[in-house]
């Protein structure tokens, strides 16, 4: 029996199933729309979608560099142990590659992506869901195209990575230097790299608030003003990564780190794996109970 497009995205409609994955099945069930279904459940893929709704709050941070394109993602899974499974580390590395090619602006942009293998990044994952049977998500990614060269690190299994956009040429100085800043980005996890990035609106609040913290303390305002500018330096020195002082020896800043191996920054980006995320939290007899019910429907 013969099929149409139509009747491909009406399988897909109805099982959440990949394009290819409804194509396939329909040729093997020779157009039979039900049987096609039955053969997508049967093969674990029909019930990716299924997933989607489950909190993926675990995972892992990754790092791709090909030459001046780098790009740092977030992939998400439901338990630790999936996370730790090579498998996922290779899917994360798939994808990141898919982003350095294609260069999408959004995740939403990026699912709908070819990817090498045939398919889309979308279709691509809800295979991956069907084997592993854990909801995955892209949650985030950034991608650096750099005009001097990038440097990376990933903490602890990918719990916490890094990449940087040094304005230099790859000199063993400067590698080293950058490799050093990775570590400190990593441990101290600046939320700027100048002070210049700092919006106005930011230091009026945290002026406003340091003031209050004093005047809180028993000094006159006036002392409480002055005492606010002093305060303020150090807003700077722990939140802006320039003007850090350098881990490893907190004699020197990272600013005079960076001239020491003839470098700069030109930017920087890291990411915190599940960081904001709300993790599922239920009892043993909860989860035993829904599986009992699972089973009865």
């Amino acid at each position: 029996m013969a099929f149409t497009a139509k009747d491909v995205m009406a399988l897909r409609e109805k099982t959440g199933a990949g394009v290819m994955d409804c194509k396939k099945a329909l040729t093997d069930a020779d157009g039979d729309m039900s049987k096609a279904a039955d053969l997508l459940r049967e093969r674990g893929i029909a019930k990716a979608d299924k997933k989607a709704s489950r909190i993926a709050a675990e995972g892992i941070v990754a790092c791709y560099v090909d030459g001046k394109i780098g790009v740092l993602i977030e992939l998400n899974c439901e338990s630790d142990f999936v996370a730790k499974n090579p498998q996922f580390s290779e899917i994360a590395n798939e994808i990141a590659k898919v982003v350095a090619t294609a260069n999408p602006a959004n995740v939403e942009e990026l699912l709908g992506c070819a990817t090498p293998a045939d398919g889309t990044v979308e279709e691509y994952l809800k295979s991956k869901i069907a084997i592993i049977g854990e909801k995955i998500a892209v949650r985030r990614f950034v991608r650096y195209e750099s005009e001097g060269f990038l440097a990376s690190y990933i903490h602890l299994g990918g719990k916490l990575g890094v990449m940087l956009d040094m304005a230099s040429e790859a000199t063993d100085a400067a590698k080293e230097v950058a490799h050093d800043v990775t570590l400190q980005i990593a441990f101290t996890k600046p939320a700027y790299l100048t002070k210049d990035e700092v919006a106005e609106e930011t230091i009026a609040k945290e002026k406003e608030v340091l003031k209050q913290q004093a005047m809180n303390e028993g000094k006159p305002e006036a002392i409480a003003e002055k005492m606010v500018m002093g305060r303020i330096k150090k807003f700077y020195e722990e939140n802006c990564l320039i003007e850090q002082a350098f881990i490893k020896d907190d004699s020197k800043k990272i600013s005079e780190l960076l001239k020491s191996g003839n470098t700069s920054i030109a930017k920087f980006a890291f990411f915190v794996m599940g960081e904001g995320l709300e993790k599922k939290s239920e009892d043993l007899s909860e989860e035993v109970a829904k599986q009992v019910a699972a089973m009865k429907n």
